[in-house]
């Protein structure tokens, strides 16, 4: 018997407890709270505590997940994580989370990354690896301690970034028409050097001349990111819509990745939506990478935003720089 579809069985997210406001931020870095929000719309960001690592928020997105989808961590026969910043560069995040949870040693565990598209691309891959029939159910999850590797004398990047978690349970449905419909993904390899951390892979490793410098922090090119994001972002949306038929007028909800209010309020205006069918957080959080959607997704279902038979839209954009949408008959 063929596996149609997959649906999301349930949501979660954990957000660290310490708030930074953009008034805390002025006091240590040359800004203010009017600079930071009429350029990107952010307010406020979380930020983990020193000994808090990605796998400690990851797990808890993921309990929280699990409670809501009323599976047990016994059920979960696949991990994937999306992050930017892993505990370390080996095992994968997915293995700590594994063995923080009691998840079987029969179960596939990976870390995947796409930055700020990982999300989408880890629901894509999950959902292709249950339709294969050879997993049953899987738990996905975005997670970043994104304040590991930003500089923080550096406005132009600090302002933009928070820690979090989101996470989802996956499983599979015979019912047609129902769940994942379909995804976008793609990259444009060629302007990786937009978004990037140069140093602490294979290629520059890392040494104290590295660290001096500051190789190991992130290093944005902001005009030239927000111009191509916005741009992929809307075609990534209208290619999935074109697809499977629909028009954008029939999106009951879109889900961005919530980088910056002004991209967001962009694709609003290219899709012809008006800004109260896109959940928007970014005011709270900042910037999250893989593990913006995540949040996103979960808070909407929280906020009664997300209803049966709703029609949803989830895009976004990352470093690579990698872009992807997905369509979801919730």
């Amino acid at each position: 018997m063929s596996i149609l579809s997959t649906l999301i069985l349930g949501t979660g997210s954990y957000a660290p407890a310490r708030i930074l406001t953009n008034e805390e931020l002025s006091k240590t870095v040359e800004t203010s709270n009017e600079w930071i929000f009429t350029r990107s719309g952010i307010r406020e960001r979380r930020i983990a505590a020193p000994l808090e690592s990605v796998s400690d928020m990851g797990a808890e997105a993921a309990r929280r997940a699990l409670e809501d989808a009323k599976v047990s961590a016994s059920e979960i026969d696949l991990v994937i994580v999306a992050t930017v910043t892993p505990d370390a560069p080996m095992p994968a995040v997915a293995c700590h989370i594994q063995h923080k949870l009691s998840i079987p040693s029969n179960a596939a565990c990976f870390d995947l990354n796409a930055a700020c598209s990982g999300f989408i691309y880890a629901l894509d891959t999950a959902c292709a690896m249950i339709s294969s029939g050879r997993y049953k159910k899987a738990l996905v999850i975005g997670a970043e301690k994104l304040s590991s590797v930003v500089d923080w004398k550096d406005r132009t990047t600090c302002v933009l970034f928070g820690d979090g978690a989101g996470a989802c349970i996956v499983g599979a449905t015979l019912e047609p028409n129902i769940g994942l419909l379909g995804t976008k993904l793609g990259a444009f390899g060629g302007s990786a050097d937009l978004l990037y951390i140069p140093g602490g892979g294979s290629n520059k490793p890392a040494t104290p001349d590295s660290i001096a410098s500051g190789d190991h922090f992130i290093k944005m090119k902001g005009k030239e990111v927000f111009k191509l994001a916005v741009r992929v972002m809307d075609e990534a949306a209208r290619d999935i819509l074109e697809q499977h038929g629909y028009k954008a007028d029939q999106i009951s909800l879109v889900i961005p990745h919530q980088a910056n209010l002004r991209i967001i309020e962009s694709i609003s205006q290219y899709l012809k939506l008006p800004m109260d069918r896109f959940f928007v957080n970014v005011d709270r959080y900042g910037n999250t990478s893989a593990a913006s959607i995540g949040i996103a997704l979960d808070e909407a279902r929280k906020a009664g935003k997300v209803k049966k038979g709703d029609l949803m839209l989830l895009v976004a954009f990352g470093a690579g720089l990698t872009y992807g949408s997905a369509l979801i008959r919730w």
